[in-house]
């Protein structure tokens, strides 16, 4: 702690309040919050309860820069907070300054030799930093290099030395190797990210967790905000709240669900481009990929506004003589989503649309890694009228997780995902007592005859497999040529080519990078696998770097032709811009390759040939099936049927069978007799049915 605080010095030994105590409530507190507690401190220490009453105190020898800061102020605390917080950040958090340098200053900026920053401004004042560092010491450059790189990363020393190295070739020198040195050595200044936050009974609260998760922007890992590991408190707090409101929720009309679906699905067309780029910002997917899934997202709400006659129960009226029996649908109770990563906006609207309008209460947990886009949708719901307790969102990793498999309240959960947690909340779940429908990994297969239609079959072959960078449950990522196709294959590698690699939300991008560095390893380790394992790799991703976001987790479009079913590239899900070719002498051998496969998601057929296609659709064992359609995800009045080893349940989403998912049958048998109010003597028999 001494070697963090060294240059900052305020007090003199017999001060009561120490540096590291002061320096724990700088790092344990928040932004203007933090300040004024801080001046409180400051000011208890030196035994004064004013700023007036510092001036009749020498302070000279006892105190540094920031009392006299105080004493030129002449203002309230709010001033101080207000001129010099960003200035009081920048201290504590760096160890550049002196206390010489503090005292010597008359304001904050102008006793120290660079001069780089006016008012301590987080951004380098670029044009007046190159004129202030014109006649300065490669030393003193040094200094602002430091200022530079600690507000704004690499650029910043970028900008500062630009120009400044044309000097002469020794001065050139110098600077490079001061710059080299600053960027090497120097971490940028990370401002303090926003956190996210819990919704719990109608409320957006703060979580008081201690374990606080960083949010990263793929295209260069900056951290842009944090999400919380919700403590077991808040986690029942979230259950206590959606069993309460389920009491009068479920006996709210469908209509009045159904009318808070039509306000949802208008508030999330007008806000769509704030969605999008919520998703772009924490996942990285493409501006127009990000839209496109909210979109398909959007047509779940309006599935849900059909509620009304999606509920309709069934009746036979005179079973029996004067005997009436129906059947309608009743909510469950308290249910919970979890949602994965790669579809951060879409997938909680297949989830908790379908669950309100059939009369249930929510607990949802986006993925800690792009919770941003649910939050939003929170919010949105909330605006439309969703009472309080109706929806919760929580966060966190496998302690949320392990809590909603085993909670007694909750009746349901929803989940998309990996195989491996898929089959952990599955089989948690279900040991628990509950529903569940659990949607896991892929490998979808593409077969392409010589038939097809070639240039449309490419164009669909290269956009289902490396768009949104392969991180899709329905991506195409394996593709089988048959008999006279295979000559198509260096074509589709020229289509591939012409991909660009670049930040999501730059236009023209085609490929956008991975959700973390843990996946581009993953990625580039099995593309690797594939090749000591005989693959031929034709195409190689690996190893590509984007100007401007040299630290993004890239991975260009990469194609492995020499396949098979053996090598680990294809038996395991890669999840990256990477297509797997196999090739097939004839459609059934195509098939079997197929139906070997443990998963069963999708798959498509591409030909000309009506006969090709039905033969193959009712051979191939596959929930879902495209006919010159890439990636065949139902539209949302049918429903997401993958299969074998892709799911879990019985139960899929949305549709139908979303609205049997969330509600169960209640069945009423009614007699209406009228002797019964004469007839003196009790019936022991089997009713009969006449």
């Amino acid at each position: 702690m001494d070697s963090e605080i060294r240059d900052f010095i305020f007090f003199t030994e017999s001060d009561k309040i120490t540096n590291e105590k002061l320096y724990n409530l700088w790092r344990t507190t928040k932004s203007t919050e933090r300040i004024n507690i801080i001046c409180e401190y400051i000011l208890k220490s030196w035994k004064v309860d004013s700023i007036s009453n510092l001036e009749k105190r020498n302070l000279k020898n006892q105190i540094s820069f920031f009392s006299i800061k105080l004493k030129q102020a002449r203002r309230s605390h709010a001033y101080f907070v207000r001129k010099y917080a960003n200035w009081l950040k920048l201290v504590f958090e760096r160890k550049y300054f002196s206390e010489e340098d503090l005292e010597a200053s008359s304001s904050p900026v102008a006793g120290h030799p660079s001069k780089a920053f006016e008012e301590c401004s987080f951004k380098v004042q670029k044009r007046k930093a190159k004129k202030l560092l014109e006649d300065k010491t490669p030393e003193e450059i040094l200094l602002a290099a430091e200022l530079a790189v600690r507000a704004e990363g690499k650029r910043g020393t970028a900008n500062l030395f630009k120009e400044l190295s044309n000097a002469s070739p020794e001065r050139a020198t110098k600077i490079k190797k001061a710059r080299i040195s600053i960027e090497n050595k120097v971490e940028p200044m990370q401002p303090e990210r926003p956190r996210t936050k819990l919704l719990i009974n109608g409320k957006f609260i703060e979580s008081s967790s201690a374990t606080w998760i960083p949010i990263r922007n793929p295209a260069t890992n900056e951290v842009v905000s944090q999400c919380p590991e919700t403590t077991p408190e808040e986690r029942e707090l979230a259950v206590a709240a959606a069993a309460e409101a389920f009491k009068s929720w479920e006996k709210t009309s469908v209509l009045f669900r159904q009318q808070i679906m039509f306000r949802l699905q208008q508030k999330i067309k007008e806000n769509m481009k704030e969605l999008a780029k919520s998703v772009t910002l924490e996942n990285g997917k493409t501006l127009s990929d990000a839209e496109g899934s909210v979109m398909r997202g959007l047509q779940v709400v309006e599935h849900a506004c059909s509620i009304a006659s999606l509920m309709q129960g069934e009746t036979s009226a005179n079973i029996a003589k004067d005997m009436d029996t129906y059947s309608y649908r009743v909510p469950l109770g308290v249910c919970a989503g979890i949602a994965p990563f790669n579809f951060p906006a879409m997938i909680p609207l297949w989830m908790f649309p379908m669950a309100l309008t059939t009369g249930n209460t929510f607990i949802m947990k986006p993925s800690e890694q792009d919770p941003g886009a649910c939050m939003l949708l929170a919010q949105m719901a909330i605006d439309c009228g969703v009472p309080d307790g109706v929806l919760n969102v929580i966060h966190g990793t496998k302690p949320a997780v392990d809590f909603i498999c085993t909670n007694p309240s909750i009746r349901a959960i929803s989940f998309v995902g990996s195989d491996h947690v898929g089959q952990h909340i599955y089989e948690l779940g279900c040991a628990n007592g509950k529903r569940v429908q659990s949607n896991m990994g892929a490998k979808n297969h593409g077969v392409v005859l010589s038939d097809a239609n070639k240039e449309m079959t490419l164009n669909q072959l290269v956009g289902a497999a490396f768009g949104a960078a392969g991180q899709r449950c329905m991506a195409l990522s394996t593709a089988v040529f048959v008999g006279e196709a295979q000559k198509w294959i260096p074509d589709l590698v020229e289509r591939a080519k012409k991909l660009k690699v670049n930040s999501g939300d730059q236009p023209g991008t085609d490929i956008c990078p991975l959700i973390n560095k843990a996946a581009k390893e993953r990625c580039e380790k099995l593309i690797q696998s594939g090749i000591n394992q005989g693959a031929k790799c034709i195409l190689d991703g690996r190893g590509i770097k984007v100007p401007g976001y040299e630290k993004g987790n890239f991975v260009g479009p990469t194609i492995l032709t020499n396949v098979t079913p053996s090598m680990e590239c294809y038996h395991e899900e890669i999840f990256g811009p990477v297509l797997l070719v196999l090739n097939a002498d004839t459609l059934d051998e195509a098939t079997e390759i197929i139906n070997k496969n443990r998963y069963g998601n999708g798959t498509a057929i591409f030909t000309n040939s009506g006969a090709a296609a039905r033969r193959f659709t009712d051979r191939v064992d596959c929930g879902q099936i495209g006919i010159n359609v890439p990636i065949p995800v139902p539209v949302p009045m049918f429903s997401f049927t993958g299969n074998r080893g892709s799911f879990r349940g019985d139960l899929n989403f949305y549709g139908k069978a979303g609205v049997q998912f969330y509600t169960q049958w209640k069945t009423v048998t009614s007699l209406w007799r009228a002797e019964d109010a004469t007839d003196k003597t009790a019936q022991v028999s089997f009713p009969r049915m006449s």
